[in-house]
């Protein structure tokens, strides 16, 4: 036996490998024994899911949030609690969806629901979750109505759409579009964004005409009709907002009438936008070239993993369903289970239970709900996740998932590209880095990526045109009996039609000829039965505010009243308010006219500069120019004779210092400008004609009560009674030769004393009446005439441009010919307007004045300077006995005494010597007066000296022997006088 059992080892070794299998199949057991308990120890939170389970989102939003718990439980396996889904079918209604939650609420207890789908459907929900204090989660209500709820358990997991219309306005801003029209469904959903969208429009000079409203049952016919309605407008921008479903019969129908043809643009919300990839080949057949908003998702691996193994997944759970494709909600969705499973685990294990209301009672369900005790702190830690979701960053504020960014899309050929990026950063981008931030600023204009526009074109939608098979602009244009230069309206009997021409009209055609689109058009005159205008020119404008006329052209002006409700085009004409009154000769023929040349201020001045140029002159000359001295009226009388003598250069008084010559030069160059500018207007005064205005301001009109003429139907008149006139001094005139008739009559007579109107008629008429009408002012400021539109008209841009071009180049001069070159002539060809001669003031020569006052001051200061330095002796004499008084009356002595040392009078001398003592006494050869006294003693000085130290001729005949010893007296005298000390005489 031993034997046996050492040949057969295995038989003592089966035991042991017996016991091994045991002892694990133990463990085995042990180990899940222990996980069933591990499980069954974890906290079940109960969950309400409610979405359509008829349609295909609805099933792929439910695989994404059971995906999501999946994904979630398996990475935090040690979590304590775990979300427990009930789902339900909200059969597409509201109705639906709310008994739904309901159900969840009050029969399974739910601590949370996520959904449902549409923000109808959550508008209702919201409130029962707010009653039982259970949050509800959507992540595909997208409405900002929801916002005014103001529930603190909704939860909003998905954009808003509030926030995607500055991402549309940047598109229409880019493209310069003016007019857009929104086509939105009928429901919460649609109407929600639209105060958002037109808001933002509004912020890039964008504007909202018309609103297209689709029922949400819209059939085929519904549709088909709108969209005719829309073909008959101008605006070819449209913007729609709705579900890919209606949004699919839309285009389906605007590509069977002619809608999708070059010319259009259709641009979709991410109601549609964030399903155009998912959409069919035959769905997007009919949507080539339409730019779709999309909410931008980041790129990442695990996005792509998650992309590929929810689509095995909904292909096992889904075999029926092909071609699915998860989209940003999907996304949503999930991320927005993975937050509630965060907010679960965060909340841990506390009272699930529900409890009654204080007080409640009532035989409906829906006052008799429970308050749930898990929901305020499920709500709480819910507003406190944050995480970086598979759809981006997942945060709450307030609410509501935060802005993100969206992708611009082409819809080309089968499928769909990005063109562009928008981010609430740094607005329209064109591309972004791999870390998701913007690389290229906002793009320049037309800076996308190659667009596709409806129609396969390449060039940009204008926005607008004139629909072909609507009728022309019905343009409406003023009926006048005086000034037609501008408009003129002309029946013709034989064919019973209307022709209108004048300036307004020519420069109209001329513009509408520079666009670069035809614009087919009619004008219609604004008149009653009977010819006759129907109203005032704001009358008229206001037409175009009640749609009865597409614009109105003519000589309408620009105010700010108007403006109000029209649009205005650039102006063509001048602008302002003038005043036209008549003219008068104004010459004087009076005794007094010749004083009329010069103002009375200039009179003066001159006067006084004579005045002072004679003393100046005479303070120079008088110590060494005997023309200057004499008797104290002699000189005054020659000082005064010799500067006013200037005014006529008659004067013969030689003056002998280098001052006085300088100021001479001046002076004479001062009078001759003066002489010859006052001979000038004289001239003209007594012979030409002096036409002046018989009134310069408009307020001597109001003082004086005087009538005032306006041309009918303007506005005119409503400035005048502004001002003060009463509307009995206001008289309408309607031609130009009922103008003239009034004016000449004048206001005392039942005429008119001025007439107001704009520049343009005002000038029509002067021109006509040039001899006897001048135009005063512009007295106040207007716009111009301008071409009239109705309010944001995509047409005032464009023709403001060709307006432009029209007055910039020879076309305007070639029609201000044709109209108004018959008028620039005068009907009275022997006389024209002269332009008024205005007296001569100072203001035309104080030059002159300052230059020649300086001089004299100037001749005056080296003068003074020169004889004080020359006898500073007498000033500084030491003796006490002489006072000041006395030194100074010295001073005025030595000054009118002759300067013997002057050159003038050593000459005088040398004549005389050689002449002989014999020689007779002459007066000065340019005195014009009695020889002065003092000459007699010049003459004897000078014989004195010559005969000093010598024997007087007893031959010397020239005085008799009784007058010489008074002679000799006198000339003793004089020598004693210039011979003896200053300080001698002063002693």
């Amino acid at each position: 036996m031993n034997m046996n059992i050492k040949k057969n080892p295995t038989i003592i070794l089966a035991p042991f490998i017996l016991l091994r299998f045991l002892f694990f199949f133990s463990w085995i057991f042990n180990m899940a024994a222990a996980a069933a308990a591990v499980e069954n120890t974890k906290i079940p939170v109960n969950v309400g899911v409610v979405v359509d389970l008829d349609a295909p989102s609805g099933k792929t939003y439910l695989s994404c949030i059971k995906m999501a718990l999946q994904d979630f439980y398996a990475s935090h396996a040690h979590f304590n609690t775990r979300l427990v889904l009930h789902t339900r079918n909200s059969n597409q209604t509201v109705v639906g969806a709310a008994a739904a939650a309901l159900d969840l609420i009050k029969n399974v207890e739910v601590q949370a629901i996520l959904g449902p789908e549409t923000s109808m459907q959550a508008s209702f929900v919201v409130n029962l979750g707010d009653e039982a204090h259970v949050p509800i989660v959507s992540f595909s209500a997208s409405s900002p109505s929801l916002a005014s709820l103001r529930s603190p358990y909704f939860f909003q997991v998905t954009q808003t759409d509030s926030y995607q219309v500055k991402a549309i306005s940047s598109i229409v801003k880019n493209f310069g579009w003016r007019h857009v029209v929104p086509i939105y469904v009928d429901n919460t959903f649609g109407e929600g964004v639209i105060p958002f969208l037109v808001d933002a429009l509004q912020e890039v000079d964008a504007h909202v005409p018309y609103r297209s409203v689709i029922p949400p049952s819209a059939t085929d016919e519904q549709i088909e009709k709108e969209l005719y309605k829309l073909m008959t407008m101008q605006t070819r921008v449209f913007i729609v907002h709705m579900m890919p479903h209606l949004c699919s019969k839309l285009f389906a129908m605007a590509n069977k009438i002619g809608m999708m043809r070059e010319g259009y643009v259709w641009i979709t919300t991410n109601g549609a936008g964030n399903r155009l990839r998912s959409l069919g080949p035959v769905v997007l057949s009919s949507m080539q070239g339409v730019l779709g908003v999309e909410t931008e998702v980041p790129t990442t691996m695990e996005l792509t993993e998650f992309k590929v193994r929810w689509k095995r997944q909904f292909q096992q759970d889904n075999p029926a369903i092909i071609d699915v494709y998860v989209d940003v909600i999907g996304l949503r969705a999930y991320d927005a289970a993975f937050a509630l499973a965060l907010a679960a685990e965060q909340v841990g294990d506390t009272s699930f239970g529900f409890q009654e209301r204080n007080g409640s009672f009532s035989s409906t369900d829906l006052d008799t709900f429970k308050v749930s005790q898990y929901g305020p702190k499920l709500a709480q830690a819910l507003s406190d996740t944050r995480f970086k979701g598979i759809a981006g960053d997942f945060s709450l504020d307030c609410g509501q998932l935060q802005s993100s960014r969206f992708q611009i899309l082409n819809v080309n050929g089968d499928g769909v590209r990005t063109i562009a990026f928008w981010t609430p950063e740094n607005g329209m981008v064109k591309t972004l880095s791999s870390t998701n931030t913007s690389i290229l600023s906002t793009s320049e204009k037309y800076d996308f990526g190659p667009i596709i526009w409806p129609g396969d074109s390449l060039s940009v939608p204008k926005g607008w045109e004139i629909p072909t098979s609507g009728k022309k602009l019905k343009i409406g244009v003023p009926v006048k009996v005086g000034f037609t230069e501008f408009v003129k309206v002309t029946q013709i009997p034989s064919t019973n039609t209307t022709d209108v021409t004048g300036f307004s009209i020519d420069v109209f055609n001329a513009a509408v000829e520079v666009l670069p689109y035809a614009l087919p058009f009619e004008f219609i005159p604004f008149e009653n039965p009977d010819g006759t205008s129907a109203g005032t020119y704001n009358d008229l404008v206001y037409q175009v505010y009640l749609e009865k006329y597409d614009a109105v052209v003519g000589d309408i002006t620009i105010r700010a009243n108007r403006s109000l409700y029209v649009d205005f085009t650039m102006p063509y004409t001048e602008s302002g308010v003038v005043m036209v009154v008549p003219i008068r000769d104004t010459r004087r023929k009076c005794a007094w006219v010749f004083l009329k040349p010069l103002t009375w201020d200039l009179w003066l001045t001159t006067f006084c500069f004579f005045i002072f140029i004679g003393f100046v002159v005479w303070v120079l000359e008088h110590r060494i120019n005997e023309d200057f001295r004499g008797p104290p009226s002699h000189q005054v009388g020659t000082s005064f004779w010799f500067s006013f003598s200037t005014m006529v250069f008659s004067h013969r008084e030689r003056v002998v210092s280098n001052s006085a010559r300088f100021l001479m030069i001046i002076w004479v160059f001062v009078v001759l400008v003066l002489t010859q500018s006052y001979t000038a207007n004289l001239a003209s005064l007594l012979t030409v004609e002096q036409l002046q205005p018989t009134v310069t301001d408009i307020k001597d009109l109001l003082r004086n009560g005087d009538n005032v003429g306006y041309i009918e139907n303007t506005f005119v008149c409503e400035i005048l009674k502004q001002l003060g006139f009463d509307n009995s001094k206001l008289k309408p005139i309607k031609t130009m030769e009922a103008c003239d008739e009034a004016l000449s009559k004048g206001s005392a007579k039942g005429g008119i004393a001025a007439v107001v109107d704009e520049i343009p008629n005002m000038k029509l008429f002067v021109a006509k009446y040039c001899s006897k009408y001048t135009m005063i002012g512009p007295i106040f400021k207007t716009d111009g005439f301008a071409f009239v539109f109705p309010k944001h008209s995509p047409l005032v841009p464009d023709l403001s441009q060709a307006v432009l071009n029209v007055t910039e180049g020879e076309k305007i001069m070639n029609i201000e010919n044709k109209w108004f070159s018959q008028e620039s002539k005068c009907e009275d060809k022997s006389t024209t307007p002269r332009v008024s001669s205005n007296s001569l003031g100072l203001e035309s020569f104080w030059g002159l004045f300052l230059i020649a006052g300086m001089a004299s001051i100037l001749a005056l200061i080296i003068f003074l300077a020169s004889f004080l330095y020359k006898h500073r002796h007498v000033l500084k004499q030491s003796d006490s006995r002489a006072s000041k008084w006395r030194r100074v009356r010295a001073m005025f002595e030595i000054f009118n005494d002759k300067d013997i040392s002057s050159h003038t009078f050593k000459s005088s001398q040398q004549r005389d010597g050689i002449g002989g003592v014999g020689d007779e006494v002459k007066a000065s050869p340019n005195s014009n007066w009695p020889e002065s006294p003092f000459s007699y003693l010049d003459h004897t000085d000078k014989d004195f000296v010559l005969f000093e130290g010598q024997q007087t001729p007893s031959t010397t005949s020239h005085a008799s022997p009784e007058i010489v010893p008074k002679i000799e007296l006198d000339i003793i005298t004089v020598q004693e006088m210039h011979t003896t000390p200053v300080t001698d005489r002063l002693a």
